[in-house]
């Protein structure tokens, strides 16, 4: 069976005892990913062009950062999951994720701007220039319509999303912290199987 080496800007990695594949990463326009310390990338996670994210992020599984037309920029200790999607407007929008958050399965994520500790729930929708605040929740399958400000410490719900409740910071926070810390814990298991 033939074996082929690609470049890492393809990232197929060939090993002398076991073929390792390896995220997509690729430069587009000129820009190359970016990234931290201590992050993961899933096999099937695709990473293109203009992304920087901080240290101990995690892109899992069949999650789309498509930074070929304009700019994703992603802070500490963020997950973005399985099958989720995040997008920008060509010289319209750009993506900005502050720290702790994390994205749900199935999100999509396009030309918005997340604050530190929120959640975004499985298969939401977050439109271009919208803005999330910090401490915030955006619930399972809501779609946040482009220009809509999500205030800080709140929980939207809906289609399309609106207020639903006012939530306690230091509450908030820690389940939002701890959901991100576990997912840096996952990403962890992974990547000791790959040293090991």
């Amino acid at each position: 069976m033939p074996h082929f080496f690609y470049s890492l800007k393809e990232t197929c990695l060939f090993l002398q005892k076991e073929e390792l594949i390896m995220a997509l990463i690729r430069s587009v326009r000129g820009f190359d990913p970016k990234y931290g310390k201590d992050c993961f990338f899933a096999e099937t996670a695709v990473i293109i062009g203009d992304v920087e994210m901080g240290d101990s992020c995690s892109i899992w599984y069949g999650a789309v950062l498509r930074g070929d037309v304009n700019s994703i920029r992603i802070g500490n200790h963020v997950n973005i999951q399985d099958n989720a999607v995040l997008h920008t407007l060509y010289q319209k929008s750009t993506i900005s994720i502050g720290n702790h958050v994390s994205v749900g399965h199935n999100v999509t994520i396009h030309g918005a701007k997340i604050h530190d500790y929120v959640l975004i729930g499985i298969g939401a929708t977050i439109l271009d220039h919208a803005e999330i605040g910090e401490n915030s929740i955006i619930a399972a399958n809501s779609l946040v319509l482009s220009g809509t400000k999500v205030e800080s410490n709140s929980v939207y719900a809906g289609v399309p999303a609106k207020r639903i409740k006012t939530i306690d910071p230091e509450q908030s926070r820690e389940m939002i912290q701890k959901i991100a810390d576990n997912y840096g814990m996952y990403a962890s298991w992974y990547q000791t199987n790959e040293d090991g």
